[in-house]
């Protein structure tokens, strides 16, 4: 069975002892977490540290980085190598968040470079993907995000793509409130596991787990996660109240 997950992201949000009271609460919750499911924090990298100290080997919660740079080392003043990211045990790392792409400019080469370093330093990444709201309404979205998967990602080996999260992102859901159906959620989902399919065939395809990244909530995400090919959620805003994140853990199938 696919692994069920929930993917905290806090992007730049919460001071220090906000940080550290926040992840405390849901360590410190009562969640019978099941054998294929998997709670992630993705925090900002000052919190790496403090986040894997409060999660340490507890089963199944593991700590990522939000980003990682593209090169191995060198004079890149202000960025975070993947190298790094390893040494201090953190073995998940999201790559090409909308916003990445949108406010930095990342392309799907850069993000494909990034995968590659990920990879080889036993880092899994949690590869994101979604159309813009232009897109959606031009029927456009699954050539988009089609391309987006083919140019990072088919590079890769068999055996590679299994170390792969995809994370779903209808951008015009993040942030503003808005969210997909169930139905356009499935739909999606299902075209991504079938273009994965017709590259890697349907039994890898099977094994990768796909989240949806759009306005998930404790109202909403029980709806969401039970659809057949939504394998559970990367979360922004309602990662940020641990109720809120704990109903959402709660919510895995």
């Amino acid at each position: 069975m696919r692994k069920q997950i929930a993917a905290a992201n806090w992007k730049m949000n919460l001071n220090f002892q906000q940080a550290d009271k926040l992840i405390n609460e849901i360590m410190g919750a009562d969640i019978k977490i099941k054998e294929n499911q998997l709670t992630i924090f993705a925090v900002p990298y000052p919190y790496l540290s403090m986040s894997k100290g409060v999660v340490g080997d507890v089963q199944n919660y593991k700590v990522a980085a939000q980003n990682c740079y593209q090169k191995i080392s060198g004079a890149y003043t202000g960025e975070v190598s993947v190298e790094m990211l390893h040494s201090m045990g953190i073995y998940y790392c999201i790559i090409g968040h909308s916003e990445r792409r949108e406010y930095f400019n990342e392309s799907n080469a850069t993000l494909a470079e990034k995968i590659n370093l990920c990879l080889a330093n036993e880092i899994t990444p949690i590869f994101c993907c979604g159309e813009p709201l232009s897109v959606r309404e031009a029927g456009k979205q699954d050539e988009y995000v089609g391309v987006q998967l083919k140019e990072s990602l088919f590079h890769l080996s068999a055996e590679q793509i299994k170390n792969i999260i995809v994370a779903y992102e209808p951008i015009w859901a993040i942030g503003t409130g808005k969210t997909a159906t169930t139905e356009q959620a499935q739909e999606m989902h299902q075209y991504l596991r079938s273009v994965l399919a017709v590259q890697y065939g349907n039994d890898i395809a099977n094994e990768i787990s796909i989240l949806y990244g759009g306005s998930v909530k404790a109202g909403n995400a029980k709806e969401i996660f039970s659809c057949p090919d939504v394998d559970g959620g990367l979360v922004g805003g309602a990662s940020l109240v641990a109720h809120d994140f704990i109903e959402i853990i709660k919510a895995l199938k």
